[in-house]
């Protein structure tokens, strides 16, 4: 695939980071991903609150090759990826909030049995674990479509292809950070209070970078 190109503005911001952010734990894929991540947020911190879990990124790589749609929890993350999608994979993307109205609780996932609350984007992602196998989920902003994403996968119902795990907040996120964590499944997350939409678009923009020049 031809090179993805960044506006100057971006490339110089990179090489501040090179320069200031000293030694790290990272391969190279994982140093763009968390290298764009500390653009995004102008936060060092995130050079250790982002963990790459079961290689997120050759599981990505194999996904959009195969064409994997693109789950989002709110649409400020599928917002946020929209230009790279388009210069890239062209990707379907869907928004998870979005189809909680398509969402009815049937016998082989009970809604029910997910806590905190239900929220529109619990029953949104529920709904999209039955109509999307395989996606590629990035959640910026809602620990209720991870506590949901988990326990389906937890319970056998879905397999997805990658998971980023970055909701931010005070109530229900570091419990559903660490739902995700004891997974065997690809996923990056960025631990603790943490996150965003904005990360989590940076997060998949980066992952989607990677993937297209590999």
């Amino acid at each position: 695939m031809p090179a993805y190109s960044e506006h100057a503005i971006t490339l110089a911001s990179f090489e501040q980071i090179d320069r200031e952010i000293g030694e790290h734990p990272f391969t190279a894929a994982e140093y763009a991903i968390a290298r764009r991540v500390i653009h995004t947020t102008a936060d060092f911190e995130f050079k250790r609150l982002i963990k790459f879990c079961y290689q997120p990124v050759e599981a990505a790589i194999t996904a959009f090759r195969s064409g994997a749609p693109i789950i989002t929890d709110v649409s400020m993350v599928a917002a946020g990826i929209g230009t790279v999608v388009e210069r890239t994979w062209q990707s379907q993307v869907t928004v998870a909030v979005q189809q909680a109205s398509h969402s009815a609780v049937g016998s082989s996932f009970d809604l029910d049995l997910v806590t905190p609350a239900q929220t529109r984007s619990a029953m949104g992602m529920a709904s999209c674990v039955r109509s999307h196998p395989g996606a590629i989920v990035a959640i910026g902003n809602a620990p209720t479509a991870l506590m949901v994403l988990c326990q389906a996968v937890a319970a056998g119902y879905w397999q997805p292809a990658l998971v980023i795990g970055a909701p931010v907040g005070f109530i229900n996120v570091v419990e559903s950070k660490q739902v995700l964590s004891t997974l065997s499944i690809p996923h990056i997350l960025v631990e603790g209070r943490k996150g965003g939409s904005a990360v989590a678009a940076a997060i998949l923009n980066a992952v989607m970078i990677w993937a297209w020049e590999a």
